[in-house]
């Protein structure tokens, strides 16, 4: 916990009432109640024959958050988080976004509860997903722009801190990825862990046993630890988090934390970061709003250094490919951070068997970025 002192008593809080939920069968069944009938869980493990057959290797599925209500996993989180401010006696909510599905998932659960609701989103970021801006605004919320710094998910995140610490008594903070100061990795991990959940009872229904292969893209990491952590023990599942390679391994041109990072405290968390040797955060880059962030989520530092998860990266010009590839393919348009984790597919499955299996993480669809590759891959401005 690498907060400012006022902060303590209510994530303390906030600890306490999370434990007191975990074992209230009267708070998971509100939860599964509202994911079954108001989110749309469980969501389809969809095996891609179209794509396995083009790749040529591994059968792979999807594993489609994309069509959860809102449009990614972020609902998840979002979902239990505001049935604990509930509980808390909160009556305003904040958050933090970049790609905006997390903001919009916030909004969501906001409108549902009844809540004031404000959004905190670099004004870089609300330019490129200036869709879910607009869906946040329809949705009730606030979206109030960050223009300091790189005006990014950074920046957000730190506006969104400041806003809690003036008006902690009466608003909670519904981080949106499994970072910060404890309790909050802990916290979307749990809510995210349906992912994995499903994944491992659907995959031993639909070919008899486990995955080979586990991958996932990673900027925060609450997908991907969502996914992962049900099969952390089963040591014959190898799992894939894939980070934004952006333009490249060079300074201020990607988000990979574990190519060039190092060891630091960032935003209540200690974990792996890009900074340069004098501990300053240095720039990032991604096509993903979502993933161009500096630090990753203290568990995946933990899996990382353990060696139980790989961690690779896919380039801007990669993750665009998959996201190409899927939509032609078989029909979805992917998220473009999700295509990350598909940029590694296509890398992984040619090189395996024909009879191993992969599970990939659609973390999200793609309606928010299709006039931002359409920039790319088409040559258009719109």
């Amino acid at each position: 916990m690498f907060v400012p002192e006022t902060l303590m008593a209510a994530l303390t809080e906030l600890a306490d009432e999370y434990a007191r939920a975990k074992a209230d069968p009267a708070f998971q069944a509100e939860l599964d109640g509202l994911l079954r009938d108001y989110v749309g869980r469980p969501t389809p493990l969809y095996f891609a024959e179209g794509w396995t057959q083009k790749l040529g290797g591994a059968r792979i599925y999807l594993k489609r958050e994309d069509l959860l209500h809102t449009g990614a996993h972020k609902i998840n989180n979002a979902l239990g988080q505001i049935l604990l401010a509930k509980r808390l006696g909160k009556t305003r909510i904040i958050a933090e976004t970049g790609a905006g599905q997390h903001g919009v998932a916030t909004a969501t659960v906001a409108a549902r509860f009844g809540m004031e609701c404000v959004i905190y989103m670099g004004a870089v970021d609300m330019e490129r997903q200036y869709l879910n801006v607009v869906r946040m605004r329809l949705l009730g919320a606030e979206v109030r722009p960050v223009h300091a710094g790189q005006a990014t998910l950074k920046e957000a995140v730190n506006e969104a801190m400041r806003d809690w610490v003036t008006n902690v008594q009466g608003t909670h903070y519904i981080l949106g990825s499994a970072l910060g100061s404890h309790p909050f990795p802990m916290i979307v991990r749990d809510f995210h862990r349906v992912i994995g959940v499903e994944a491992r009872r659907q995959i031993l229904e639909r070919e008899g046993r486990l995955p080979d292969v586990l991958v996932a893209c990673v900027g925060g990491g609450s997908n991907s630890i969502g996914l992962f952590h049900p099969f952390i023990d089963d040591p014959s599942v190898r799992m894939v988090g894939v980070e934004a390679g952006g333009h490249g391994i060079l300074p201020g041109e990607h988000a990979a934390r574990f190519q060039g990072g190092r060891l630091g405290v960032l935003q209540g968390t200690k974990t792996w970061l890009l900074a340069n040797e004098d501990g300053q955060i240095e720039l990032t880059h991604s096509v993903s709003a979502g993933l161009d962030y500096a630090a990753i989520g203290p568990e995946h530092a933990w899996l990382h250094d353990q060696g139980r998860v790989v961690y690779r990266y896919a380039t801007d010009s990669e993750a665009l490919e998959g996201f190409s590839e899927l939509s032609a393919v078989e029909g979805i348009i992917p998220a473009l951070e999700s295509s990350h984790a598909l940029a590694e597919v296509r890398k992984l499955a040619p090189s395996m068997a024909k009879d191993e299996i992969i599970i990939v993480n659609l973390s999200g669809r793609g309606d928010k970025d299709v006039a931002q590759a359409a920039k790319f891959l088409l040559g258009e401005d719109s």
